[in-house]
């Protein structure tokens, strides 16, 4: 693999070089992962989630080396401490607003705790995109190819405002507006990427040629009468289980038998399912949409995603990590990854070699993802 120069620039060799084809494959075999998730989720148990930060960035190693362009792997070079203190820094962000919110309130009186409640509430969904943004930004300055860095440009306040307004007109709109604002919003990411010095770019035409409301209409029609039909379905079952209400010792409060709840627990663990088969042509329409929007130089991009094979891939990934109360994590992420790079294609030409190499980036890492807890992998 080509290192950049010192000075940032790729040397004599980039006048010589031509533009090429972009080609994606994979060597990710999860299976490999397994020790991995072990190991991540005994630690973790041992330093009560403090490990997490090393075992993500060791995960992230792993996914990126097996992520191939042109035969040439990925790397990650993000450090774990990155992820620690981004944390820490996080911690000290959310907690400030609250902690000021409950002293006004012990000082000023409960009357405050209704005023200050519609901008606190605000300012969490901004901070979410804020977090969000940050996030990107953080694992973009830490991923290269050929030895140049990528780097993600913008503004995380502005992407944190964006968001905020996305998330209020798509409540005005009952959800209907979240669509367009979804792809809005990914185009802000696309269109701050830079491979080195040479920027991405999202056509908010091509995007758009991939048409995603037919898809969300079927997720959200589905999700109103899926709605009512559980409530229906919850109401019978109460009614007809009324015998499943054992008599507390009093003899006055009847509490549920513990067959009931395993019986509500599992309906709800049958339905869930369901609910994701009708969003998953919705999400892979999204995919499809956002992929086909982004361009480097002539190159033009691709994703061969269906419903089916997205939900069964989600259905089958979620059912383990519930099984082993989340150790296949790590397992659960290559398989995705690899899902994925199998789908993408590309065509065109893009002139790598005239990339000159990033900043650093940011000195720690996706603290409020993590906080929130949320993150891409």
């Amino acid at each position: 693999m080509s290192d950049a120069t010192a000075d940032g620039g790729l040397g004599p060799l980039a006048d010589e070089g031509a533009a090429e084809g972009l080609t994606f494959s994979t060597t990710l075999e999860p299976g490999r992962f397994l020790g991995l998730s072990l190991k991540n989720g005994l630690l973790n148990l041992v330093t009560l989630t403090l490990y997490r930060f090393w075992g993500k960035t060791e995960v992230r190693q792993r996914v990126w080396r097996g992520l191939r362009l042109n035969g040439e792997s990925f790397e990650y070079t993000g450090r774990g401490v990155e992820l620690f203190i981004g944390f820490l820094l996080a911690l000290l962000v959310l907690g400030a607003p609250f902690l000021g919110v409950v002293f006004a309130v012990q000082f000023l009186g409960e009357w405050f705790l209704l005023v200050a409640y519609l901008p606190l509430y605000l300012f969490m969904f901004w901070l979410w995109g804020f977090g969000t943004f940050a996030a990107f930004r953080y694992m973009a300055s830490r991923t290269t190819w050929r030895g140049v860095r990528f780097q993600l440009r913008g503004s995380a306040a502005s992407y944190g405002l964006h968001y905020l307004g996305a998330i209020l007109l798509s409540g005005l709109t009952a959800g209907w507006y979240w669509p367009a604002a979804e792809r809005n919003l990914a185009g802000k990411i696309w269109d701050g990427l830079r491979f080195g010095d040479r920027p991405l770019r999202f056509s908010k035409s091509r995007a758009e040629a991939e048409g995603v409301y037919g898809a969300y209409a079927i997720g959200w029609i589905g999700t109103i009468v899926g709605y009512f039909v559980a409530i229906g379905a919850f109401m019978a079952f109460f009614i007809a289980a009324g015998a499943g209400m054992a008599p507390a010792p009093d003899g006055q409060t009847p509490v549920p038998d513990l067959m009931l709840i395993l019986t509500i627990y599992g309906f709800m663990f049958l339905i869930a399912p369901f609910a994701l088969l009708l969003w998953a042509p919705y999400q892979a329409a999204m995919l499809r949409s956002v992929v086909a929007g982004v361009r480097l130089d002539d190159a033009t991009f691709r994703l061969k995603v269906k419903a089916i094979p997205l939900w069964w891939l989600t259905v089958t990934n979620l059912f383990l990590l519930l099984i082993t109360l989340g150790f296949l994590m790590p397992w659960a992420q290559a398989r995705t990854a690899r899902f994925l790079a199998e789908r993408l294609e590309s065509t065109g030409e893009a002139r790598l070699d005239l990339a000159r190499q990033a900043g650093r980036g940011p000195g720690s890492g996706e603290g409020l993802a993590d906080a929130f807890g949320f993150s891409a992998i």
